[in-house]
């Protein structure tokens, strides 16, 4: 069954975006690579990253003092007894390694890193994550490497800009290197497919493109997310606004 949505599904956005995200970047590199041969090859590169929970909530049922006081009297002789109760059994928060994937293309000659594709994942827009992957960042806008960034959540923070960005769920940025600082920006709206994207390469060769509205729907499909993605509840990021009634209209039209 296909998503109820032209574009961007926003219920994959929640527990199953870890999946999507290593999914989707794979499928991308599947589209390329037959279009790039023979001069350049695509690969996916795997790396964690440790996340400790941004927010921990701690419930608290009845509260236990250190230890319990008992009291006795015999024939004016106070005697106190204090007790030590067994050790509370509770779990701890323990850090989570998240996998992140980086497609990379590279030129076949001298494996030199041409143009680099980024799918951003929630630890990447957050916490101590977010600074890590601007670090990483940086180093690719200071090299000659193209980057692009594909940003399919509504959540967390953006890559900086000079100017703010217009207002959309979605984006995606191309940074080329040799028109840097300026960046090519799609921002893409809840109502819309994902773009056909430009995919820069060496400056002899043009562009190549890139269908993101193919991928994502080839992984939709071919992983059957529509059987873990439960339609009849709000999706785990909310919703806002005008999006709410959008979406519900496309959740009706589909059967839901």
């Amino acid at each position: 069954m296909p998503s109820p949505f032209p574009g961007m599904d926003p219920y994959l956005e929640g527990a199953e975006w870890t999946s999507v995200h290593i999914e989707l970047s794979s499928e991308i590199a599947r589209q390329l690579a037959p279009k790039l041969r023979p001069k350049y090859i695509v690969r996916t590169a795997k790396r964690f990253v440790t996340e400790m929970p941004d927010d921990i909530t701690i419930a608290t049922g009845n509260v236990y003092p250190d230890g319990s006081v008992s009291d006795s009297v015999q024939e004016d002789t106070v005697s106190y007894r204090a007790t030590i109760p067994p050790p509370l059994h509770l779990a701890t928060v323990m850090p989570a390694r998240i996998p992140h994937v980086t497609i990379e293309i590279r030129d076949v000659a001298d494996r030199e890193l041409v143009t680099a594709i980024e799918v951003l994942s929630p630890t990447n827009k957050r916490g101590e994550g977010y600074q890590e992957y601007l670090d990483k960042r940086r180093r690719l806008l200071y090299s000659t490497v193209h980057l692009m960034e594909i940003d399919l959540l509504r959540k967390g923070r953006r890559v900086p800009m000079q100017q703010p960005l217009p207002p959309a769920p979605y984006f995606v940025f191309l940074s080329r290197a040799e028109k840097r600082p300026i960046l090519e920006v799609w921002p893409i709206q809840l109502d819309m497919p994902l773009p056909v994207v430009s995919v820069p390469l060496l400056a002899d060769d043009p562009d190549e493109t890139l269908d993101l509205q193919l991928a994502l729907n080839t992984i939709y499909d071919a992983l059957n997310y529509d059987l873990s993605v439960d339609y009849t509840q709000p999706p785990e990021v909310p919703l806002e606004g005008e999006e709410v009634a959008w979406v519900a209209e496309q959740l009706q039209a589909a059967g839901f």
